[in-house]
C-alpha cells in the first residue's frame, strides 16, 4: 500500500465515497490509486470550479463531507471562490491538494507556491503529510475537521512522493468537535420567546430541514413566534405539508 491508496481506505473508513477530481501531474500515484479502488466513486471535472462547486452541493444536501483532488495551488485557486461559498454555507468538504515532491520544492517549479497560504484563506483546518506514513493519520484529521461544528472545510496538503511511498495502512475516524449550547442559554431563550409579546426566531443552517425545521414548526405554534432566515440559506425544505419560513429581506427598504 502506498500513501494514496491509504488515504482512499482512511477515507472509506470514515463514510467519505465520491471524489470530484481535477488532477495534474503531482496527483497522478493518487489518480491510479483511484482507479483501484472503486468503492470510491471518482468524478472527472474539467473545471477546479466545478470540482469545488459539486462538492459544496454533495456536502449540503448529503450531510457528509465529499473531496476534491486539485493540482498544487494555482489548481486550488482555481476553485477559490465555490469554496468561499462552501465556507459561507457550512458544508462539510475535503479538498485533497497535491504538491511537488518534498525534495522539488526547493527548486522552485512554475507552479511552485504557498498552498498552505491559499488554504488558509477558506479553510477551518490546513494540514500536510511530509511522509508517506503520516497521510492516514493526516487524512483522518481531515475528515474529523470537515465534520466538525456542522460542517466545515478541511483542505490537505499530498506531495507527491508522500503519495508514491510504501505506507504502513489506513487510520481509524476521528471524532468530530461538537458545538452544543449551554442548558442555561436555552432556557434563556424559552423564556424570552414565551413572554415576548411578538418574539422573532431567525434560524440557520439545519434548521432549515429535516429534524430542525419540525423544531420550528413546534416553536411556533407554543410561542406564535415568527420564525425567520437569512436571505441566502444553504439549503432550504420547502413543499406542501411542511413548515414554511419568512426570509429576511435582502434590501432594508423592503
Amino acid at each position: 500500500m502506498n500513501g494514496a491508496e491509504s488515504l482512499l481506505q482512511t477515507l472509506l473508513r470514515d463514510e467519505v465515497t465520491v471524489c470530484f477530481a481535477n488532477p495534474g501531474t503531482s496527483e497522478m500515484h493518487f489518480v491510479a490509486a483511484l482507479e483501484r479502488t472503486p468503492e470510491m466513486r471518482g468524478v472527472l471535472c474539467l473545471f477546479e470550479g466545478v470540482a469545488t462547486g459539486a462538492a459544496d452541493g454533495y456536502g449540503r444536501i448529503a450531510g457528509k463531507p465529499a473531496v476534491t483532488l486539485l493540482h498544487l495551488g494555482p489548481g486550488f485557486g482555481n476553485g477559490w471562490a465555490n469554496l468561499h461559498n462552501a465556507r459561507r454555507s457550512g458544508a462539510p468538504l475535503i479538498n485533497v491538494i497535491g504538491d511537488h515532491a518534498t525534495w522539488h520544492r526547493e527548486l522552485d517549479a512554475p507552479l511552485t507556491s504557498d498552498v498552505e497560504g491559499l488554504a488558509k484563506t477558506v479553510s477551518a483546518w490546513v494540514g500536510t503529510a511530509e511522509e508517506a506514513d503520516e497521510v492516514a493519520a493526516v487524512t483522518a484529521q481531515a475528515v474529523a475537521a470537515s465534520r466538525s461544528f456542522g460542517g466545515q472545510i478541511a483542505s490537505m496538503i499530498l506531495p507527491a512522493d508522500a503519495a508514491w511511498n510504501a505506507a504502513e495502512g489506513a487510520a481509524s475516524p476521528l471524532a468530530p468537535s461538537l458545538k452544543q449550547a449551554p442548558d442555561a442559554a436555552i432556557d434563556a431563550a424559552a423564556k424570552t420567546l414565551k413572554a415576548g409579546a411578538k418574539p422573532v426566531l431567525l434560524v440557520g443552517r439545519n434548521g432549515l430541514y429535516g429534524d430542525g425545521l419540525k423544531a420550528c414548526a413546534r416553536i411556533a405554534a407554543a410561542t406564535e413566534a415568527l420564525v425567520c432566515c437569512d436571505t441566502f440559506a444553504p439549503r432550504f425544505e420547502r413543499g406542501a405539508g411542511r413548515f414554511e419560513l419568512a426570509r429576511l429581506p435582502y434590501f432594508g427598504e423592503l
